[in-house]
């Protein structure tokens, strides 16, 4: 036999052994739930990219804290931000979080109805895990 049939009859041969029942001795079949979803409203939304570095305004305008990260952990559906609040170039600043959903987007600015600096400074400390 020729080595390009071999190499293909065994390509071939170790495919099927893939492809075979083997692939679910790891577990279950997987089923994947998809729903539908409107690209032009998705459109309409912001990039974490965009968000992330974003200034924090409070109802008064004033710059209360900086979108440092956004985390969706495994078993909540809302994802949360955290923010980088007081401190000057980097030096004493404190990360705190809050519900994405708390921050609304307002004139392309990222609003925290009631927030001061102060209350964001009362939150408990967020430490990023190593």
């Amino acid at each position: 036999m020729n080595k390009s049939i071999q190499y293909i009859s065994a390509t071939a041969l170790v495919i099927a052994a893939l492809m075979s029942g083997s692939a679910y001795a790891q577990g279950a079949p997987q089923t994947v739930t998809l729903m539908k979803v409107d690209p032009a409203t998705i459109a309409t939304g912001y990039r974490t990219s965009k968000v992330v570095g974003a200034t924090v305004v409070n109802d008064t305008n004033e710059a209360v804290g900086i979108v440092d990260d956004l985390i969706v952990t495994p078993h909540d559906t809302v994802p949360y931000a955290v923010l980088s609040v007081g401190g000057f170039l980097g030096i004493g600043t404190k990360y705190v979080v809050v519900s994405a959903s708390a921050l609304e987007v307002q004139d392309k600015k990222m609003v925290l109805h009631g927030a001061t600096k102060e209350s964001l400074m009362s939150l408990p400390e967020f430490t990023y895990a190593r």
